[in-house]
């Protein structure tokens, strides 16, 4: 590496110990001098420390030594921070080891950020300063938890990572089948919604947790997190705060078509992209009316079950099955048929026609290509407004089918008098 790339990677080091050193300094702020085993001063010199060993290390060790100085600087660095450490816990009687390990880790990364990849460490250091910063609302989080949440995510993580595993991926049927893999993939990800908005509820509260919840969902699966939230709206004592999640999910699901659109066909992207904005706006703008309508009291009361696996796996059977009636409409209309084959597709999924469209645009008139997207658009509202009066209450679809009938005509509108359709 040349002299301004050691510079760069060097003073990303001191950066990102600079930076942990700032937030447990401050944590430690009305402590007195010498009350504390590491602050800005120290943390910065570890991260600076971390980079030098890295430097040595690639300048004076080759072969089958590497690493040598970076572990010879480790072990003194942990060596000196538990030392003290377990002094300063003597003198409070506490029982903390996070400084200790904090210090360790800056110093690793210091020297990942100078022998290895630059982005990696910087945004590893980022990610340990929130983590650090956010004890009081982590500590928060989990006096509030019940066993069966924490259950829950238990049952999470073993289906995403010891049951996905071993599910086959190639499809299964006739018409291109269906995947038992992706249909797990489904379920955790409706389960993962449902856990997450009953989460967000019990840590930020009410109708804004489902607000928060849906506009989460929406960057994923806006209609999965519609099928979640219809759920939700039948255990809960008011629709409002369920309604403002999902609402808040189509407007999300909007601008990200959007941008999706500009990013694979910028043509077809720019022509939509006025329409889209105002659409997801108006029903951003809907959640937020939702919200505030709703009754705050009621919004509060949670669910008893806040992972029902049979209800999340019936709801992904229902897409499963949409999906699949959408791949024999495409191969018996053909090419001839890529406006009905848009509607039926979006039935589930809207950003399968949206990459499917942006791609044929070289060879598809922009014209017919804006047609296709719009129906797929309006059918996958269309469609979830149905699934909500199906899955969910009265007063949960009542909601919804207002905000996107509204976002629709607006869309429409603004298209309409822009001369793009």
């Amino acid at each position: 590496m040349d002299l301004i790339d050691v510079f760069q990677r060097l003073g990303l080091a001191i950066a990102i110990g600079a930076a942990v050193g700032v937030e447990r300094h401050w944590r430690e702020r009305d402590e007195p001098e010498g009350a504390r085993i590491a602050g800005i001063r120290t943390f910065t010199l570890i991260g600076m420390t971390g980079g030098i060993a890295g430097l040595l290390d690639g300048l004076l060790v080759t072969g089958s030594f590497s690493g040598l100085i970076v572990a010879s600087f480790l072990i003194a660095i942990a060596a000196v921070l538990l030392r003290f450490g377990l002094m300063e816990a003597q003198a409070q009687r506490t029982f903390s080891a996070t400084t200790v390990i904090a210090g360790v880790t800056t110093f690793g990364l210091g020297a990942l950020a100078v022998v290895g990849d630059m982005a990696v460490a910087s945004a590893a250091g980022a990610a340990m300063v929130t983590l650090l910063s956010s004890r009081e609302f982590l500590h928060g989080a989990i006096r509030r938890l019940t066993w069966v949440e924490l259950r829950s995510a238990v049952v999470l993580l073993a289906m995403g990572f010891v049951l996905l595993p071993l599910i086959p991926a190639e499809p299964f049927g006739p018409f291109g089948g269906v995947s038992p893999r992706s249909l797990v993939i489904l379920v955790i990800m409706l389960a993962s919604i449902s856990y997450t908005g009953y989460i967000a509820v019990r840590v930020i509260g009410g109708g804004r947790g489902d607000l928060v919840a849906g506009a989460v969902g929406g960057l994923v699966s806006s209609t999965a997190t519609t099928l979640a939230m219809a759920r939700q709206s039948r255990s809960t004592a008011t629709a409002a705060g369920p309604a403002a999640g999902a609402i808040a999910a189509g407007s999300v699901s909007l601008i990200r078509t959007a941008f999706l659109l500009l990013a694979l066909s910028p043509a077809l992207g720019w022509y939509l992209l006025p329409g889209l904005l105002v659409a997801g706006g108006v029903m951003l703008a809907g959640a937020v009316m939702t919200i505030q309508g709703g009754d705050a009291a009621s919004q509060a009361e949670m669910p008893g079950n806040p992972f029902e696996l049979w209800q999340v796996v019936k709801m992904a059977a229902l897409i499963t099955a949409v999906a699949f009636i959408a791949r024999a409409a495409s191969q018996i209309f053909g090419d001839g048929g890529l406006y009905v084959v848009s509607a039926l597709t979006a039935l589930a999924d809207v950003d399968a026609v949206t990459v499917t469209v942006a791609g044929m645009v070289p060879a598809l008139s922009l014209n017919v290509a804006l047609t296709a997207v719009g129906i797929a658009v309006t059918a996958n509202m269309a469609a979830k407004a149905l699934y909500a009066g199906v899955a969910g209450s009265r007063g949960f679809a009542m909601r919804l089918a207002l905000a996107s009938g509204a976002a629709v005509a607006a869309g429409l509108v603004v298209t309409f008098a822009a001369g793009h359709v």
